[in-house]
């Protein structure tokens, strides 16, 4: 992910922020709250979504988030056999799982044959039981879906309201906003946009925008400001708490930090920078590599081996290891599904030219040992302790025994 400033952490780490404490009187952290109520407002400015709670802890929490009050505001309005969630066949696995624990029935939308989703098959989907679409956006395939406003009005028109998973909103953030192109719900990854830790499954926020006929139905308390100052308050058809307290405060103090550090103008460049990375490297790439969508593209492409280098045996996994040995962490593999042996390459607006080209360099390498029958693909990596394990076996019997001989 992207780089965590150096100022945003000190900041987080001051004692007049890490010394409070949820429970105390509102009158106590008027401070705390303001930062949270003008994060509120910041996030609902970028996505032309006002309502907006700041409680989920991650993404995926954020999708069950909105997919729970997307059901209670169904339920409101007597629509309680819509119950069938659409989601793109090249969607997070994460989708499907929330829709799942939210008591929505998936059906899945295939994709066209330029990666996008498909108008038609989406059209023969639609009906009475459709509670809404999941659609990320840019795609996984990081592309941008040109046909999103037409999608949203086909949604709206058979009754559903359309979620966008916003994993990818540092592609498009300050140069687009999803409310104005017909979004009704969506969650904000905070540390791939904003700027906050991440790894190893936090720490995480995953605020959620919604639109004004969905808010009410929001997670509460959330921070309001009256005449007296900032006060917490519950929506008044809230689906109720999600989480202790209010959210993780001091990821959300550094996403606020680095939104003010930024402004809007600073938001922008910063998508057009990320975007511009992403086709870079792709150009450097595609030489060498296979790329599907071979076009402009968003913030990340995938790729996969040649034929050629299929045909000498090399697979995907091979690729990754080998990138250990170089130097580097591999990015994801084998996603999105829909392609096959796929490598998702996502640079973010951080990394400099020198950087973009080594990284380009080490994959141009792997390829050239890839066709010549190199063996140091096969038994990467050569450089850690531990090399290859047996991953389904690691999953299914693993040894959890500290030092074991």
């Amino acid at each position: 992910m992207k780089y965590n400033p150096v100022v945003n952490e000190a900041l987080a780490a001051e004692s007049a922020w890490t010394g409070l404490h949820p429970l105390q009187e509102a009158g106590e952290i008027q401070g705390a709250l303001a930062v949270m109520a003008r994060l509120q407002n910041d996030l609902a400015e970028a996505t032309g979504l006002p309502g907006v709670t700041l409680h989920p802890a991650a993404g995926a929490h954020g999708e069950l988030t909105a997919l729970m009050v997307l059901r209670a505001w169904l339920d409101s309005c007597g629509e309680t056999k819509r119950r069938t969630i659409l989601i793109p066949d090249s969607a997070h696995g994460t989708n499907p799982a929330s829709c799942t624990l939210a008591g929505f029935e998936v059906v899945t939308v295939k994709s066209d044959n330029e990666g996008l989703c498909d108008l038609d098959a989406l059209a023969n989907l639609l009906d009475e039981t459709t509670a809404g679409l999941m659609i990320t956006n840019p795609n996984t395939l990081g592309l941008f879906e040109e046909g999103i406003q037409e999608i949203c009005q086909m949604v709206h028109k058979a009754g559903g309201r359309v979620y966008m998973d916003g994993a990818n909103f540092n592609a498009i953030a300050g140069i687009t906003r999803p409310g104005d192109f017909g979004i009704d719900m969506m969650h904000l990854n905070l540390h791939k946009t904003f700027s906050t830790p991440h790894g190893g499954g936090g720490p995480g926020a995953g605020p959620v925008c919604v639109t004004e006929e969905l808010a009410p139905f929001l997670p509460g308390p959330h921070v309001i400001e009256d005449e007296d100052g900032f006060l917490l308050q519950n929506p008044n058809k809230s689906v109720g708490r999600l989480r202790n307290w209010h959210g993780n405060f001091l990821v959300l103090l550094r996403a606020y930090a680095f939104i003010k550090r930024l402004g809007g103008p600073g938001l922008k460049r910063m998508a057009q920078a990320a975007v511009l990375n992403a086709n870079y490297l792709r150009v450097q790439c595609n030489k060498h590599w296979r790329v599907p969508f071979d076009r402009i593209c968003m913030h990340e492409f995938v790729a996969r081996p040649t034929k050629a280098m299929k045909e000498k045996g090399i697979r995907t996994l091979d690729i990754a290891k080998r990138l250990i040995d170089l130097g580097y962490h591999p990015p994801t593999i084998y996603f999105p599904l829909v392609i096959p042996e796929a490598i998702m390459v996502e640079p973010t607006e951080t990394e400099s030219k020198e950087t973009l080209d080594a990284f380009a360099g080490a994959l141009n390498q792997i390829a050239e040992e890839a066709l010549r029958g190199d063996s140091a693909l096969k038994q990467a990596p050569a450089t850690t302790p531990v090399g290859r394990v047996d991953e389904a076996r690691a999953v299914k019997d693993p040894n959890l025994c500290f030092r074991c001989s």
